[in-house]
Formats: structure tokens, sequence, C-alpha cells
């Protein structure tokens, strides 16, 4: 057996064993390429309020109302996305089991527009399916992760695979013969789509793995570092003062970040868990990207902004860091704009569609009709003559 016929049986039985995943993980990942345009427009139009000429109410109070609608339970952090668009005080955990509540306010009045069960949301469902298959999440992500490495591997293979072997079949390996018997046509869709989309495909694939596998940003870190270990992310403390202030500190902390980034599109404020725990509010510069985000820490008592060294400011980013904060971006084609997530919309499904043209090419070589048997002709019996 040569290497690339080995090289073709280990991307056939791969691609047999991982098809159904990488199908689902494609088409999921496509349809949520566009999650925030349809949100706020279809599945969530309570997101949009009208703009008023007035400030928002203070944060505290938005903690205070939304904490009233689900008694009990303690909020973990709140978005403020813009004039136009509505409070989100989320609420998540995983005690007694996971869950995850959303309740929506006018930021200008405070007015609950709806409070809601997150998982039951449609594009919650989607994301859950994309990383999970809708199974329990340990089991899920171990899968998906199996699988998205596995993807890999098929990812590289078949452009190996693709590569022509002279020049005379480099020209038609560039592009699908539309005209061709739809045999040919299938052959052509996963070939020759598979081998424009595996360049981003690689990038997709590695900036998943993120979400399965610890060692991914570690490599990552590693690499742009030079070699260094990547450090945890900070959890710096609060201390309890002997005096407490006369105002909310979560008002404050919210005033002082307002005052430095005026421009910002959006803020994210997550509410501390424990006593000890800080405040941590990210300031997004713009509303479509998360990586150049500046990420502040403060103490939940004094309001007192607490230095770090590293995940803080985005302008005191090093090059390590950088690449961290932009896997997300990368991975759903938002560090591109607008342009490159259409263009992962339709890579996704590309790689959707690759696992059933592959089948379909396995099946039929599988149904191909053997070569009529030639008939066997029985031998006489060579007949004894007397001497």
């Amino acid at each position: 057996m040569t290497l690339k016929k080995l090289i073709l049986q280990i991307h056939l039985w791969l691609g047999l064993a991982t098809g159904l995943v990488v199908f689902i993980m494609g088409l999921t990942g496509a349809i949520y390429c566009f999650q925030p345009e349809l949100s706020r427009w279809v599945t969530q139009p309570y997101m949009r309020v009208e703009k008023q000429e007035k400030a928002f109410i203070p944060v505290s109070e938005m903690k205070r109302i939304a904490e009233a609608q689900l008694p009990g339970k303690k909020p973990t952090r709140i978005l403020i996305k813009g004039p136009e668009t509505a409070v989100t005080v989320q609420f998540s955990g995983k005690k007694p089991k996971p869950f995850s509540y959303a309740v929506f306010l006018n930021p200008y009045t405070g007015e609950v527009l709806k409070t809601r069960d997150m998982n039951t949301e449609f594009f919650r469902w989607i994301l859950n399916g994309h990383m999970y298959l809708w199974l329990p999440q340990p089991v899920g992500k171990a899968v998906t992760g199996a699988s998205t490495l596995i993807f890999l591997v098929m990812v590289i293979s078949g452009i190996i695979l693709w590569w022509p072997r002279n020049k005379a079949r480099r020209k038609s390996s560039y592009k699908v013969k539309w005209s061709a018997s739809p045999k040919r046509l299938n052959y052509d869709l996963h070939n020759v789509f598979g081998f424009y989309v595996s360049w981003i495909l690689i990038f997709t694939i590695i900036t998943g793995l993120y979400w399965s596998y610890e060692w991914t940003s570690k490599a990552t870190y590693w690499a742009f570092s030079g070699g260094e270990t990547k450090p945890k992310f900070p959890a710096p403390k609060s201390d309890r003062p002997a005096v407490a202030e006369a105002s909310p500190a979560l008002d404050r902390i919210f005033d002082k970040v307002t005052t430095a980034f005026p421009q910002a599109a959006g803020f994210q404020v997550n509410i501390p868990q424990t006593d000890s725990a800080s405040v941590i509010v990210r300031a997004y510069p713009d509303k479509n990207t998360f990586y150049q985000a500046d990420n502040l820490y403060f103490d939940q008592y004094s309001a007192a902004e607490i230095p770090v060294k590293w995940y803080g400011r985005y302008a005191q980013a090093d090059a390590e860091e950088k690449a961290i904060r932009m896997n997300y971006d990368i991975h759903v084609g938002a560090i591109a704009g607008l342009p490159g997530r259409i263009l992962m919309f339709f890579v996704s499904l590309i790689a959707a569609s690759l696992p059933v043209t592959g089948f379909y090419i396995w099946w039929g070589k599988r149904k191909k009709k053997k070569p009529a048997a030639k008939p066997i002709v029985a031998k006489k019996k060579m007949e004894l003559q007397p001497v």
C-alpha cells in the first residue's frame, strides 16, 4: 500500500466515525454566525428600547430590580450595550443543577421587559448543539473535542489527497465541473470546495479547540511569548472596610469606568460571587468584537481600582495576550468584521456538507458493480487409450 492510499484509508474511516458530529457542528456554527442581529430582531425583540434623552438608572438599581424577579438567585453579570438596547442581567450557576436566566430591563426606567430561562432560547439551543451536541456538558465536551481534533487530521489529509500529481490534473482540481454527472459533481463539490475552505478551517478548528482543551491556549501563549508559561487569569481580592461608604460601590465603580471610557460601545459588569471577590468591568470599544476590551478590576467595598499585570487594559497587552484575546473573534470571523462573519457562514456550511458528499463518494464505490466473472469451461477427462 502506498502512502497516499494509507492516507485515503485514514481519511475515509475517520470521516465515517465523526461525520455526524462534524455535520451538526458545521450547521449550528453557520446558524450562529448571525446570532447578534437575529436575536435582536427575531428571537428577542424585547432587546430593543427607544432612546431617551436622559441617563440610565444606577447599576445597583438594575441589580436590585432583577434580583426581585428571581428570588433566591444571585446575578452574575450585567450587560449594558447602548442607548437603544435593553440591559441584560444574567443569572447562572451549577447548583443544584446548571441554570441560566436573564432579566431584560429598560435602562431608562427600570421596567422589566422579559424574564427568561435562557436554556429555552433558540440561539442558546443552537450553541449547546454546537458545543455539546445537546448532551450533558461533560460528555458532549469530550465528544466534540475529540471530533474536532479528528477533523483537523481530516482537513490536513484532505489537502494531501487533493494535491494533483501533475500539471495536467492541476487545472481541473481548482474548479467544479457543474455540467458533469451527479456522481462527478458530488466528487468535485467534496474535493474542490473542501480544498478552498481547508485553509480557513484549520484556524477555525484550532481556535475551537480552546473550549475543549486548556493546552491549546497554553501552547498559543508559549509560541507567542517565546517559551514562557501562560499565567493564571487575575483574581484580585477585595478588603472589607471598617466604615461603609454612603453610596453603593457598584455605582461608584461604574461611574469611574464610564468617565474613563466615554466612547465605549458597551459594558459588562461581573458581580462578585463571594465576599472577597472583586468587581470586574469590561469596556468594549466595538460592539461586534471582544478582543479589544479593557478589563478593569475593583474592590467591591471601596471601589478602588486594583492593578493587574495580565489581562487588564488592552493597551498594555503584549503579543501573547492579544493572541489569546483574539481567539473567539477569529473563530466566528468577527475579527474581519461583517465580511468575515459572512465568509465564516459559508465556510461552516461547506464544512457541514463535507461529511455528506464524502459519504456519498464512499457509498457509490461500495455499490459499484463488480465486473462479471468469466465462465469456467470444464475440461473433459482424457480417456485412456489401450496400448
